[in-house]
């Protein structure tokens, strides 16, 4: 409960209009980096900073992912709370960074979530697309898909998409699924892999054991 208080936060300080009724994302974001997400949208909103925040976090997260020292030290839980709260709010303003982005990562910060971040950001992304009437597409298949294949799915894929919208479609590749392939589109998320399956009978035979 002291963690949904310390969210709320996010949107409260940053607004002199604290009064105003929270600005609902255009499409939900699940989990508790889609909490960060969903407030930080409602605050940057009402700052009209959702392009420069988007900009902001985009840049940020290229840099610690290319950085392995600076993903490190960012996601250390040795360094203290207050520390890296304060050093990364001299950052935001050194880098210029709007309001909206510093206080997210001085919350984050506080709340020990950092290692929550680059899953926050994205989530931010996500809601972003929806707000330009992009849907989001995540397809994660256990082998790289051909043409032929990536042409049939993004076919198949289109079909969810409303009036003008458009389809932004990313791909990954993970061994583990064994076969099959993951999809999220918007709010949906479909697993067909082969991996749950075998989950699915596995605990279906020991539960008759």
């Amino acid at each position: 409960m002291a963690s949904v208080n310390k969210l709320a936060i996010l949107t409260r300080t940053l607004s002199s209009a604290a009064a105003q009724q929270t600005v609902k994302p255009p499409v939900q974001v699940f989990g508790l980096e889609g909490r960060y997400a969903t407030a930080l949208y409602s605050a940057a909103s009402k700052l009209s900073q959702l392009d420069q925040v988007e900009k902001d976090l985009t840049a940020l997260q290229a840099t610690i992912r290319a950085d392995k020292k600076l993903r490190e030290y960012v996601t250390s839980p040795i360094i203290n709370k207050k520390v890296m709260s304060t050093a990364l709010k001299e950052a935001s303003e050194k880098l210029r960074f709007a309001p909206a982005t510093a206080n997210l990562l001085g919350l984050l910060a506080d709340n020990g979530r950092l290692k929550k971040l680059d899953t926050v950001i994205n989530a931010y992304k996500t809601i972003m697309a929806a707000h330009r009437g992009e849907v989001v597409c995540e397809v994660v298949t256990a082998k790289p898909l051909d043409a032929a294949q990536s042409k049939q799915l993004e076919g198949a894929l289109k079909s969810f998409l409303k009036g003008n919208q458009s389809l932004k479609i990313t791909s990954r590749v993970d061994p583990s699924i064994i076969g099959g392939l993951i999809v999220s589109i918007g709010d949906k998320y479909v697993d067909m892999s082969i991996a749950s399956k075998v989950k699915l009978y596995t605990d279906v035979i020991q539960s008759a054991a």
